[in-house]
């Protein structure tokens, strides 16, 4: 260290300019530090430019319900082998929490909470399963939790920055599926309709999009906004019964706006069978209503 203070003095002149070289040091590292480390090549700077333009592509807000938000509890994916995204609801409101994966994810200190409305048990910091999906719990809290209550939604959306997803609409709010709907109520849940959700559907992420298939109606808004919402590749059945089109394959307006099936042969008919059972199990949409309609 003598032999380096040495050095610097005759190579600056300065007597004593060891120490503001060890001080240039320190803060040159501490800047590089601060701003995510040392870039080679720039792959830092192009790594959190490619992260910023992902988040700026942002899904449009969808509706959950308790089975469906249950699946993103962060654990491995039977069907594709890779991790889940980790996603919680605090009084209604869906996050993606997958920043956080070491806190709610598997193994995680808060990981009962992943995959769950939790927005009760935070606010009372309780474990209690009684807390747990149903977010009317969180209208029935005291001042002092309600305040807790708003502390976590505050640090979830703002200071952690964890996206909002949608929200998560109970069971008890979803309308019954043995109802009977006509044509011409289908219709009014095209998913062009861009106005908050209110009155009835007060609570939702977004308006509900409705589409039949068979004799079901499904509300679709519980994850296929970015299929069957405005601009979305499939918003032509929106709104339809689209047992026709979906059998066939077809986008042609004329199967589009054909609500008959009876002429199709029976490998068209599993087609449509093989929809509707995918809607019903694998996307897990609800079942809103029945059409009017026989085979």
């Amino acid at each position: 260290i003598k032999g380096m203070a040495q050095w610097c003095e005759a190579v600056t002149g300065v007597e004593g300019s060891s120490g503001y070289i060890v001080l240039l040091v320190c803060t040159v590292i501490g800047y590089i530090w601060i701003n995510d480390g040392f870039q080679i090549n720039g792959s830092t700077s192009k790594q959190a430019a490619a992260e910023e333009e992902e988040e700026e592509e942002e899904e449009p807000l969808r509706n959950f319900t308790i089975k469906q938000l249950r699946h993103f509890d962060g654990t491995v994916d039977e069907n594709t082998d890779e991790l889940k995204k980790v996603y919680l609801s605090v009084a209604g409101k869906v996050f993606d929490v997958s920043k956080g994966r070491d806190f709610y994810g598997p193994g995680g200190p808060y990981e009962v909470f992943a995959g769950r409305e939790c927005g009760a048990a935070l606010a009372t910091m309780s474990f209690d399963e009684e807390l747990l999906d149903d977010p009317s719990h969180c209208d029935t809290l005291g001042v002092g939790d309600k305040s807790q209550l708003d502390d976590w939604l505050e640090k979830f959306e703002h200071y952690r920055c964890y996206p909002i997803k949608g929200k998560l609409v109970p069971d008890a709010k979803l309308p019954p599926s043995d109802r009977i709907i006509s044509m011409e109520e289908l219709a009014k849940y095209d998913g062009m309709d861009q106005e908050k959700p209110s009155g009835e559907h007060a609570g939702y992420g977004t308006l509900p999009i409705y589409l039949g298939a068979l004799d079901k109606v499904f509300d679709v808004s519980f994850g296929g906004v970015h299929m069957y919402g405005k601009d979305g590749p499939y918003n032509r059945f929106a709104g339809k019964d689209a047992s026709r089109a979906l059998a066939l394959m077809s986008f042609d307006v004329k199967d589009v706006e054909n609500t008959d099936i009876s002429d199709l042969d029976e490998k068209k008919v599993k087609v449509l069978k093989d929809w509707v059972t995918s809607f019903e199990e694998k996307k897990g949409y609800p079942v809103v209503g029945k059409l009017e309609k026989k085979l």
